[in-house]
């Protein structure tokens, strides 16, 4: 019998191309579409309408000569590394506790992981209570004797941020855990057995063996959270409403505020610009990671 004749490259699974035709046309026309929208009238006077008046760069000029522009990138990086670090450190310490074969397990998984089901404004409205002076934790500890306990982060300018943090911790790093749980779960047994016939220290393994061999789940988990950082909004209008002053504005709320509130097209888009440039950032290095790894 005759071998079949093996069907042209670009007709190969063409039941599965015809169906995926609908979602690519989407993002052609969504994604590609409004990012070109976007960054095309960023250079434009654009006030409440879109307008074909371009001058050039002066939208970006005014928006890095903005004091809340600026003021916001600073939140933004102060509250991306805090929330960087921690998540990551808290996140890989649960999941190594996790992966003791603990009794209870995937209650406590639920438990750790149930905040990140929750909306960003259900999280912000439940730490402004949580921290309010007059009816949170703060008023709760001085009603019961501890008159020294000030924790007022919301009202005062220079720890609202950490309030923020508070927050998003509560909330993220569960994701953080069941990812590096995952990682950890995909370590191959030999490897502790190896290292305690050698005698090598718990600590020392994971530092020096587990950790490199999770580079994979590392940088993928780097990308998931640093993404929702830059776009981080629904929290700090649920909880501080860019305040007090704008002390805790971050970009999104900016390109927001000046879109909607403010009639002013050109300069949100700008800032959405740069807002896209900052995710590509992470974005492109990781997919760069991922198709070298496939072609290894």
């Amino acid at each position: 019998m005759a071998n079949a004749v093996r069907p042209f490259g670009l007709f190969r699974n063409l039941n599965a191309k015809i169906a995926a035709i609908p979602m690519v046309l989407t993002v052609i026309v969504v994604f590609v579409g409004c990012t070109l929208w976007t960054v095309i009238y960023s250079f434009t006077d654009s006030r409440l309408l879109p307008s074909s008046n371009f001058v050039g760069l002066a939208q970006y000029q005014r928006l890095w000569s903005t004091d809340r522009w600026n003021v916001s990138i600073g939140n933004l990086a102060t509250y991306g590394v805090l929330s960087l670090i921690f998540s990551f450190v808290v996140g890989f310490i649960l999941a190594v506790l996790m992966d003791q074969k603990i009794r209870f397990e995937n209650t406590f998984r639920t438990i750790f992981l149930y905040p990140f089901a929750l909306s960003f404004i259900v999280t912000g409205l439940v730490w402004q209570w949580i921290l309010d002076p007059a009816l949170g934790l703060p008023k709760l500890a001085q009603d019961m004797g501890f008159t020294w306990f000030n924790f007022a982060l919301l009202g005062n300018q220079k720890t609202v941020l950490y309030a923020l943090v508070i927050a998003g911790l509560w909330q993220g790093t569960g994701l953080v855990m069941v990812l590096m749980l995952a990682g950890l779960r995909g370590i191959d047994g030999e490897i502790w057995k190896a290292s305690r016939v050698d005698g090598i220290p718990a600590w020392r393994t994971y530092i020096f063996v587990v950790i490199p061999m999770m580079r994979g789940v590392f940088v993928t988990t780097l990308v998931i959270v640093a993404s929702g950082i830059v776009r981080v909004y629904d929290l700090v209008v649920a909880m501080t409403s860019g305040g007090p002053g704008f002390a805790s504005e971050m970009p999104a709320k900016y390109v927001y505020d000046f879109m909607f509130q403010r009639s002013n097209l050109g300069q949100a888009l700008a800032a959405s610009t740069v807002m896209l440039v900052t995710v590509f950032i992470f974005v492109v290095p990781w997919a760069l990671y991922e198709f070298r790894q496939k072609r290894r």
